[in-house]
């Protein structure tokens, strides 16, 4: 199956763009959250994306909840948010929002850790976990040299042992690719990644 995902679009018109051309040729579309800005335009991040015809995947950012996502995605788009799904065969579980809390402020969709391992526990297996925040110690570095990622999604990750996990969250990181065990990290960005999974 060949998957194009990406996070953080934030409203980025051209990235959206480039992101539709290249979705022609993929076999399922994975979005990682933070579509938009402060929980304003979402609307419009869902209207640029809208072109999407492969099967389309959305976790919530911390910069929209999981009922605004629900509520703009485009028809036939599913938004994971403590939820998982099969697709042809393909086990996917998504976790959104901000873990740990982040310093935002009151507009920023965030869970503590505890709530965060809540929602994950609810997963018993996964070839593909899509979480908006990095797992601790993984594509998590600002460029103050902090690692913020999460304990809960590195944990879950040493329990499923996914193919993949997708992330975004920390904009330092992008491009980030490492591994836990047999799972390989990718925190994307909005650029166009490619990923060939197997079933």
């Amino acid at each position: 199956m060949r998957v194009l995902a990406f996070s953080d679009l934030h409203m980025a018109r051209n990235r959206a763009s480039d992101l539709v051309a290249a979705s022609a040729e993929a076999d399922l579309v994975i979005g990682a959250g933070d579509f938009c800005n402060a929980r304003r335009g979402l609307d419009e991040a869902m209207q640029m994306l809208s072109g999407i015809a492969a099967p389309l995947v959305l976790v919530p950012g911390n910069a929209e909840s999981a009922e605004e996502l629900t509520e703009t995605a485009p028809d036939g788009a599913h938004v994971l948010h403590g939820t998982g799904m099969t697709l042809d065969g393909l086990r996917l579980f998504g976790l959104g929002y901000g873990v740990p809390v982040t310093p935002f402020g009151d507009w920023s969709c965030d869970l503590t850790e505890p709530e965060a391992a809540e929602l994950l526990d609810r997963c018993e297996a996964a070839d593909i976990l899509i979480v908006h925040s990095p797992p601790k110690g993984h594509g998590d570095t600002t460029s103050q040299g902090q690692s913020v990622g999460s304990v809960a999604v590195r944990d879950a990750v040493e329990r499923l042992q996914p193919k993949l996990v997708f992330c975004g969250h920390i904009h330092d990181s992008w491009g980030y690719r490492g591994t836990i065990g047999r799972t390989q990290i990718a925190n994307l960005g909005p650029k166009v990644h490619w990923f060939e999974v197997s079933l």
